[in-house]
C-alpha cells in the first residue's frame, strides 16, 4: 500500500482533459462546417491518416466514420509511403491527424496526396505547422496543456481530437439523415442490428417442424405433437388446414384440474380459441412485443388465409438475440 493520493491525480487529470474540451468547443468555426461539406460532397471515400496515439485516434474516428454512414478507413501513413498510396485516389478526402503537424511519415506524404488532387483535412494543435498549412481546411486543436505532469505523453490532445471528430461523424449522420436501420445494416452481428433486421421468417419453424394437429385429435394424441415439436405448444387447425385455436402447457394445465378423459376427449373441446397470430415478415422484435404484451410463451405464425406457416417460442427469441 502507498500513501499516494491517487484520486487527486485522477481527477486533476479529468479536469484537465475537460478543458481541452471546452476550449475546442469554443474555436469551432466555419472550417468545421468547410471541413464537414467536403467530406459530404465526397464521391470516394475518406481516408484517415496518423501516426502513433493520434494514429490510434484515427483509426477510431474512420471506424465511427464508418459505421455512421461515410464510408471511410484508416491508412498508416509508414506504410502509406511503401504501397499503401495505392489506395488513395483523387475522388478521396484525407483526414490527417497529427498534434504537431510535423510527424514525418505523415509530412513525406503531403505532397503526393496534393498531387493527386485529394482535398486535405488537417487536425493539429499548431495552426503554423506544416500540415496545416498544406491542408485545404485546418481544423485547429487548441490544447496549452497535457493532462501528463511531463508534459508528453498525449492525453487532452488525444481526447480532443477524439472528440472533434466524433463531431465531424455525428453532424455527417444527421446531414445524410442516417436512420437506425441504416445503423442497424452496419451492424448486424450487434444488439441494435438483430432487432431492426432479424424477421420472424428467419427464426421460426417451418414445415414438419411446426406442432399442427386437426380439430378432432384426442388430447392425448396432442400433447405427444407437444412433446415432438418441443414448442411448448400446438396449432389446432380445421379440415382446410386453416387456423382455429392453439393449445399450450397453460391449456393442459386447465384441462388437468377439469379431469378430462385425455384419450377420447377431442382437442377442439380443451384448446384456446381466438389466439394471437403474426404474419410472415414482420420484424423478430415485433412479434416479441406482441408475445410480452399477451404475456404468452409461443406463436403461430399464419398467411392471409390463416394458414399456419411458422411457430416460434421465446427460447427461439433469445437463441436468435432477439431478447
Amino acid at each position: 500500500m502507498t500513501d499516494f493520493d491517487f484520486l487527486r491525480t485522477g481527477r486533476r487529470t479529468i479536469e484537465l482533459e475537460l478543458d481541452a474540451v471546452q476550449n475546442l468547443l469554443k474555436h469551432l468555426d466555419q472550417r468545421f462546417t468547410r471541413a464537414c461539406e467536403l467530406m459530404l460532397d465526397c464521391r470516394g471515400r475518406v481516408i484517415v491518416t496518423g501516426m502513433g496515439k493520434s494514429g490510434h485516434i484515427g483509426n477510431k474516428i474512420a471506424a465511427t466514420l464508418a459505421s455512421t454512414g461515410t464510408p471511410a478507413f484508416f491508412v498508416h501513413p509508414g506504410e502509406a509511403s511503401h504501397g499503401d498510396l495505392g489506395m488513395f485516389t483523387g475522388d478521396d478526402v484525407v483526414l490527417a491527424l497529427s498534434n504537431s503537424g510535423e510527424t514525418a511519415e505523415v509530412v513525406t506524404i503531403l505532397p503526393l496526396i496534393k498531387r493527386m488532387q485529394a482535398p486535405l483535412i488537417s487536425m493539429t494543435a499548431r495552426p503554423e505547422s506544416t500540415l496545416s498549412k498544406a491542408a485545404d481546411v485546418s481544423l485547429h486543436i487548441p490544447v496549452d496543456r497535457e493532462a501528463c505532469p511531463l508534459g508528453l505523453a498525449p492525453t487532452s490532445s488525444t481526447t480532443a481530437q477524439l472528440v472533434l471528430g466524433d463531431a465531424l461523424a455525428i453532424s455527417l449522420l444527421e446531414a445524410r439523415g442516417f436512420s437506425a436501420e441504416d445503423f442497424a445494416f452496419s451492424h448486424p452481428g450487434g444488439a441494435l442490428g438483430r432487432r431492426l433486421l432479424l424477421k420472424v421468417d428467419d427464426i421460426m419453424h417451418t414445415d414438419d417442424a411446426i406442432p399442427v394437429v386437426g380439430s378432432t385429435t384426442s388430447v392425448r394424441d396432442a400433447l405427444l405433437e407437444v412433446t415432438r415439436k418441443r414448442l411448448g405448444m400446438t396449432a389446432v387447425v380445421d379440415d382446410d388446414g386453416r387456423l382455429i385455436g392453439i393449445f399450450t402447457d397453460g391449456d393442459l394445465r386447465r384441462t388437468l384440474d377439469q379431469e378430462v378423459d385425455l384419450k377420447q376427449t377431442p382437442i377442439a373441446d380443451v384448446m384456446t380459441v381466438n389466439c394471437t397470430t403474426v404474419q410472415p415478415g414482420i420484424l423478430a422484435a415485433e412479434a416479441l412485443q406482441v408475445m410480452q404484451s399477451r404475456k404468452i410463451n409461443a406463436l403461430v405464425v399464419t398467411d392471409a388465409d390463416r394458414q399456419p406457416v411458422g411457430a416460434l417460442n421465446m427460447h427461439d427469441m433469445l437463441k436468435a438475440g432477439v431478447i
